[in-house]
């Protein structure tokens, strides 16, 4: 029997909820059946996060495109649909991605499964960040933060997950939701989760605290690493820093809990959030708006 989870029109970090909770209580070798046939738009996480759900399944899932034209053709120049066909079965025809000019605002959807992928993607932004800033309203300085949290969030990938993950990064125009256009970046690995990296170390935390949500604290409020070498730890702390300096929000799941970084205009959002449908690895947000003048 094939379990068939339908993607929502609008694929984002809070819509992707419904197709977790849709796949909680299923095996990880059921069958799935993704049907994207009826979405109509998808942020970086949402599409990183598909590739991940069907990463972290142990039989390959099928996989129904849009149906929408422009959104196909939009999955297919971000780079999703070139990893997706690695990943599941695709049931219908899809365009093959134009090629387009270079994007200030778009880093590609991107593999990450080795320190020389990390650098690549750096020396890609690199390129980019300054104009995608100062589009934003920044100083052209604030373009190296910006490079040192996508490495970060990263590395990450590398150092903590034990497993491959993927980075997308693009910028839109929130005037609906926000009144300001955003950079947003995305990061996803199917690894071991924070809760199992911090296990693994040499001093592991009191068993009382030792769940996901406990682990996201540890490590994002408190600087907590698995390594036990002195100023480990600190890339985290690097990010939140950026992030509050800018009225970013960040926010990282990692098994059944979610922490996040919440600035003002994200109001509501819940700095933790537990009980959630479980997930491996780690899935990282961070938004940055555009910077307000007086």
């Amino acid at each position: 029997m094939t379990t068939v989870i339908t993607v929502p029109a609008s694929l984002d970090d809070v819509s992707f909820e419904s197709m977790l909770q849709a796949v909680a209580d299923l095996p990880d070798d059921a069958k799935l059946m993704i049907d994207a046939r009826h979405s109509r738009w998808a942020s970086p996480y949402g599409l990183i996060g598909m590739l991940t759900l069907a990463q972290s399944r142990l039989e390959r899932p099928k996989f129904m495109p849009p149906e929408d034209a422009n959104t196909i053709s939009y999955w297919a120049r971000a780079g999703f649909l070139a990893h997706a066909e690695k990943l599941m079965e695709f049931h219908g025809t899809v365009p093959k991605a134009r090629k387009s000019s270079e994007s200030n605002s778009l880093l590609d959807v991107t593999p990450i499964a080795r320190t020389e992928d990390v650098q690549f993607v750096v020396s890609h932004i690199q390129e980019r960040s300054k104009v995608i800033m100062e589009t934003l309203g920044f100083p052209a300085q604030s373009s190296m933060g910006f490079s040192v949290v996508l490495s970060e969030s990263c590395q990450n990938i590398i150092e903590h997950a034990g497993g491959p993950g993927w980075v997308s990064v693009q910028a839109y125009d929130w005037t609906k939701r926000l009144g300001r256009r955003v950079v947003m970046i995305a990061v996803s690995d199917s690894g071991i989760g924070f809760r199992k990296s911090l296990e693994n170390r040499q001093m592991p935390l009191g068993a009382d605290r030792m769940d996901d949500g406990g682990a996201l604290e540890s490590a994002v409020l408190r600087a907590t690493s698995r390594f036990a070498d002195p100023g480990r730890g600190q890339g985290l702390a690097g990010i939140r820093r950026y992030m509050g300096k800018w009225d970013g929000k960040f926010t990282i799941r990692s098994g059944t809990a979610r922490i996040g970084v919440i600035p003002k205009w994200a109001e509501g959002e819940a700095a933790l959030t537990q009980n959630l449908p479980h997930f491996p690895g780690a899935q990282y947000l961070m938004v940055i708006p555009e910077l307000l003048t007086t």
